[in-house]
Parts: structure tokens; C-alpha cells; sequence
């Protein structure tokens, strides 16, 4: 990257440097010997979310030179982290304050900032969002590959120290080993793409737009040439696409999912349920547009992915919502109920990787559109997001014997006693099977309705048939609060902010329900490819010999399609 470019790149960075600058102040108040100091931390973290959030309608590029062809879905990712992770902060706020270490803290004669803990666990927090943000905005293998552990590294902290329980560091060392040998395996998979091609950068052009260097314009002459990729090439994705899926919690990366969610403590399962998961969906998505959708392939609509990656997604979609589903089936923790149930909901959105970005959308009653695969990902995964945080954010606020509830018979006769919390959680798991008028119901028209446009028939009947399998499991959850007899009494937590924020994300499950069509038509939009430079800024030239740019062959078969 050229150093003006870096200084381009670097001017779309503020809500991210916002948020590192926020995780400084964290660590830096978590150090101050007045306890009223340290517990400042969580209202320093959600304001800095609030200050990025701010600063993100400012950062968006109108081209793809400094970004690349896709970078505008960017905008789409980091709206969505920072208002799902100031739900999730609300949530987080009282983990601290649960920790045997902070009450010894608090009542040590002598205080010594080694053993505080509140400003590191919100620094780890905000570090993790900055990670996903930076991975939505990478145009780099380097970059990616930074962004991802950076999303990943704090998280494997948070569930080993979050919680007074030998089975939390037991969960935190299986995710730090488990994951470092899925960094390792597509960091190899970056390897082969890199050797293959010669470049670790998405895309280069000239003063005048033209692509002329990068990962895709060596696709572009492979497929010119030879009609097909290279063999190094479609393995260093097939890799790529496997590392990730740890991520995602994806077959065949996904059986850690349930002892680590089970072993976290709640507030912290619900931030392993949404922020990972999208870096990991950014990043498949970005791998995918390297080889695959704009380009022409032969024998398909000059919008398809490579075969082996087709079918390698194929069934990587139909055994993990399977898989998924059938072992939530046979759980008693809720927690490990959960687990497998997000296994299955990364099975759902990988169908829509499978449809990719559509060139022309299908505009529904009420302005809505259908057909963009990549809107419906990054829509289902904010409202599955919402919903899984209403989940564990309930279950966080109940005390059995001090500790939080985790199994179904802790849930046995709920909305006798507490009402509320029985109430978020029906709409949480309601959403979550896809019942209208929530937010998992329209997602799921959106995602299965765009693949039924591409013609993916059966991988859409295995997805209905699972979306009903899980019913099963998710109502059994309702059932034990509505029907179920308590045999022991379950308490609240004086968590304020873990309630609101549970009151919040389920609203928010309703609120997607009802005007979620306006949301999908924004991030179809953003799903777009950009310009190669700002039109005004496009210069006449002879040289026909020079590839014209992917994004502008997208624009005029769009206008082609458009017009007839």
C-alpha cells in the first residue's frame, strides 16, 4: 500500500481508533485506587461506542481505490457492532462486580492494581469490537489476518477470567488452543493464496480506476487464460474458508462451541455469540469476493463462485444446521442448548454466502428488497445477535445459589415468579425459531427467499426442515418457564443494566420484526460494489489493452439488466 493510500485508510479509522483509545482509558482507570474510579470503566466503554458510532457516518468511502470494490458494506458491519456492543456492555457491566477478586480488592487494607480486574475485562471488550470493525474494513490478507486475532485474543481472556470457576479456565485454554490451530490453518490458507498470485493485497489501480494489480486481477487473467483457477489458488481458499469456520462455529470447527459457552459466564457467552461469529462471516465474505460473484465463470451467470468452493459451502451449510440442531435436541443445559443452536444458525447463514451479492435486487411491497444474499447475512446475523444476547442476558439475571442459571429445571415455573424475564425469553427463542412477526422470521425470508432467486431449491428445503427441528428444543425452553413446576426458589441479581439491557435487545428482536425490510434495503445497498474512483475523477484513456475494472463491469450489466 502506497503511503497515501495508508493515509487514506487510516483517515476511515476513527471509530476505530475511538475505541482504542476508549480500552486505554479502561485500563488506565482500572488501575486508580479509589474504587468509584474503577467502576467508571463500563460507563467509559459505553461512551466511547456511543463517540465511534457517532463518527462512522463520516468515514464511509464513496470509492474503491484505498478500500476495494466492496469495502461500502463496511458502513453496514460497523453500525451494527457498536449498537449490539453497547447492548452488550450494558450486559457486561456487572461481571465484575460478581468476581471474589474485586471484593478482596475492595476490602484489602492495602490496594494493589495487580489484583483489579475492572479495567482490563472492558478494555478486552473493546479491544475485540475494534478487531471486528478493522476486519469489515480490510482490503489486505495482513490486514485480515491482524483484524481476526485481534477480535479473537481478548475473548479467549474474557471467558478464562470472567468467572470464579475452574471450568472457565478449562473453557478458556480449550478456545485459546482450538483457536490458534484455526489461525494457523488459514493463516496457511493466506500462504497459498499469496503464492499463488503474488499479492496479499484484495486489488490495485492506476490513476485512472483500472485495476491493475492484486488478488483479483491476477483471478481475472487466470480465468482469461485458462477458463478455470489455479490448483494452489482454490486450495488456499478452501483452507482460508475452513480456519474461519472456528470463527463461526461451523463444521467441522464447531465442537468446542458447547463446552465454551457453558463454562463462560453469561454476559460473556452472549459476546461469543455475536462478535466473533461476524468477524468471521466479514471475513468469509471478503475471501469469497477475491474468487468468486464478479467475475465471469464459465458455465455460470458471470456471478457464481468455483465449484469445489460452491459445493464445499453447500455442504458445509447442510451438515452444520443438521448437526447443530440434532445434538441441541439431546442438551438439559440451556447454555449448551444455546451453543448448539448457534452451530446451527452459521448453517443457516452460510446458505446466503452460497448466493453472494445480487446485481439487481427484487423490490417487494413496502420497499423492501430480495435476492442480495450478503444483506441477508449481515441482517440475520444482527438479529440473531440480538436475539441469542435477550437469551443469555435473561438467563444472566437469575440466581440459583449464588450462581447464574444454566440448566432447564433452573427455568421451572419462571413466569410465575419473575414474569419479565420469562417474557424476554420467549421472544428471544421465538426469534430464534423464526416465528412472525420477530426479527429471525423476516431474516429468514430474506435468506432462504434470496437463495430460492438463485435456484439453491434443495439446500432451502434442508433449512426449512431444520428451522422446524429446532422448535423442538427452543419451545422445550418456553415450556419449563410457562408449564414447569419450581422444586427451589431462583432469585434476581442486583444487575440493573444486565435487565435493561435484556428489555433492550428483545425490542430490538420486535423492532427488526416490524421494519426490518428498511434495514435489508440499507445494507443491500452497502452490499454493492463501489466505484474504482470518484466519477468526477475518471480520466479518459487509449490504453485498450488494460482489464476494465470489476466494479465497473458490475455497474453496466446492472444498467443492462436495469433498461433491458
Amino acid at each position: 500500500m502506497h503511503g497515501h493510500e495508508m493515509i487514506t485508510k487510516l483517515s476511515t479509522l476513527w471509530p476505530e481508533l475511538t475505541l482504542l483509545v476508549g480500552a486505554v482509558c479502561c485500563l488506565m482507570v482500572g488501575l486508580a485506587s479509589q474504587l468509584e474510579a474503577r467502576k467508571s470503566a463500563a460507563r467509559i466503554a459505553a461512551a466511547a461506542l456511543v463517540l465511534a458510532g457517532m463518527l462512522v457516518p463520516a468515514t464511509q468511502p464513496d470509492h474503491a481505490a484505498a478500500f476495494g470494490e466492496f469495502a461500502g458494506i463496511a458502513l453496514f458491519v460497523k453500525s451494527a457492532v457498536l449498537i449490539v456492543g453497547f447492548v452488550l456492555v450494558l450486559i457486561m457491566a456487572y461481571v465484575p462486580y460478581q468476581l471474589k477478586q474485586s471484593a478482596e480488592v475492595e476490602h484489602a487494607k492495602v490496594f494493589d492494581p495487580g489484583d483489579a480486574f475492572r479495567g482490563e475485562f472492558f478494555a478486552m471488550a473493546l479491544f475485540s469490537l475494534t478487531g471486528v470493525m478493522l476486519t469489515a474494513g480490510a482490503n489486505d490478507l495482513v490486514w485480515l489476518f491482524l483484524a481476526l486475532e485481534l477480535t479473537s485474543l481478548p475473548t479467549y481472556v474474557l471467558v478464562a477470567t470472567a468467572r470464579d470457576r475452574i471450568d472457565a479456565q478449562e473453557s478458556g485454554v480449550k478456545y485459546f488452543f482450538l483457536g490458534a490451530m484455526s489461525a494457523a490453518i488459514f493463516l496457511y490458507g493466506f500462504t497459498l493464496i499469496y503464492g499463488a498470485t503474488g499479492f496479499t493485497e484484495f486489488a490495485q489501480y492506476n490513476a485512472n480506476g483500472e485495476l491493475t494489480g492484486g488478488i483479483r486481477y491476477v483471478v481475472q487473467q487466470q480465468l482469461a487464460a485458462n477458463g478455470s483457477l489455479s490448483p494452489l489458488l482454490i486450495t488456499g481458499v478452501l483452507l482460508s474458508l475452513l480456519g474461519v469456520a472456528f470463527k463461526i462455529a461451523a463444521f467441522p470447527m464447531h465442537f468446542y462451541a458447547a463446552d465454551v459457552y457453558e463454562g463462560a459466564t453469561g454476559s460473556v457467552t452472549a459476546f461469543l455469540a455475536f462478535v466473533p461469529k461476524m468477524a468471521g462471516f466479514v471475513a468469509l465474505f471478503l475471501i469469497l469476493t477475491l474468487v468468486g460473484w464478479q467475475y465471469q465463470i464459465p458455465g455460470g451467470n458471470g456471478h457464481d463462485l468455483p465449484q469445489v468452493i460452491m459445493w464445499t459451502l453447500w455442504g458445509m451449510a447442510a451438515i452444520t444446521m443438521t448437526l447443530g440442531n440434532v445434538l441441541a435436541m439431546v442438551q438439559t443445559n440451556v447454555k449448551r442448548i444455546l451453543a448448539y443452536s448457534s452451530v446451527a444458525q452459521s448453517g443457516y447463514m452460510i446458505v446466503g454466502l452460497l448466493v453472494g451479492p445480487a446485481l439487481v435486487s427484487e423490490v417487494l411491497p413496502g420497499g423492501s428488497v430480495i435476492g442480495n444474499g450478503i444483506a441477508a447475512v449481515f441482517f440475520y446475523m444482527v438479529a440473531y445477535g440480538l436475539a441469542s444476547i435477550a437469551a443469555f442476558a435473561a438467563l444472566g439475571t437469575l440466581s440459583v445459589r449464588g450462581e447464574e442459571a444454566e440448566t432447564l429445571d433452573d427455568l421451572d415455573g419462571l413466569a410465575s415468579r419473575h414474569p419479565a424475564i420469562a417474557a424476554v425469553l420467549l421472544i428471544a427463542v421465538l426469534s430464534l425459531i423464526g416465528i412472525p412477526p420477530l426479527a429471525g422470521f423476516i431474516g429468514k425470508v430474506y435468506l432462504f427467499g434470496s437463495a430460492i432467486k438463485e435456484g439453491y431449491i434443495v439446500i432451502v428445503v434442508i433449512a426449512v426442515l431444520n428451522s422446524a427441528m429446532s422448535a423442538a428444543y427452543y419451545l422445550r425452553i418456553s415450556a419449563r418457564c410457562f408449564f414447569g413446576q419450581a422444586s427451589y426458589d431462583v432469585d434476581l441479581f442486583d444487575a440493573p443494566g444486565r435487565k435493561f439491557g435484556a428489555a433492550l435487545a428483545s425490542a430490538g428482536v420486535i423492532f427488526l420484526g416490524l421494519f426490518g425490510g428498511f434495514v435489508v434495503s440499507a445494507a443491500d445497498r452497502s452490499a454493492r460494489p463501489l466505484p474504482a474512483v470518484e466519477p468526477a475523477a475518471v480520466a479518459p484513456t487509449d490504453d485498450a489493452a488494460t482489464p476494465e475494472p470489476a466494479a465497473s463491469v458490475s455497474q453496466r450489466d446492472e444498467e443492462e439488466m436495469v433498461h433491458g
